[in-house]
């Protein structure tokens, strides 16, 4: 079955930062969205299409993790993209910060509080039909 067009394949590497001086092609994610034409979350077709929006977290010396793509509650100010890797739980949620206003182009910069607390920066490298 063919994903839907919206449904974009979105990779994000580590950004440069003191403990990495060139970033890291190593640590990262991939993950499922659907984007609108200003390469934003779409929340709306999140909601049709959510089953389809997985993640995938590869961080260098640690197993790969796989979940999914939540927008938790809290009104359009308050709410927040989180990748979720057990439903059961609240605890691993990593949460990007201002997902929903950044744009998700190659070349752009977001950043992701992991489930530490600690916040990181990545680089958007490609943004690619999921299909």
């Amino acid at each position: 079955m063919a994903l839907p067009h919206v449904l974009k394949r979105i990779r994000l590497e580590l950004a440069r930062s003191r403990e990495f001086p060139n970033g890291s092609a190593r640590r990262g994610y991939e993950f499922v969205a659907p984007l609108d034409a200003n390469g934003r979350i779409d929340a709306q077709l999140w909601q049709q299409h959510r089953a389809h929006c997985g993640v995938r977290r590869f961080w260098e010396g640690e197993n790969d993790e796989t979940g999914r793509l939540v927008h938790k509650p809290g009104g359009a100010e308050h709410a927040r993209w989180v990748f979720d890797y057990n439903p059961e739980e609240d605890t691993d949620d990593e949460s990007g910060y201002r997902f929903g206003a950044h744009a998700f182009v190659p070349g752009e910069y977001v950043s992701i509080r992991d489930d530490d607390g600690e916040m990181h920066t990545f680089r958007v490298i490609s943004v690619q039909p999921a299909g």
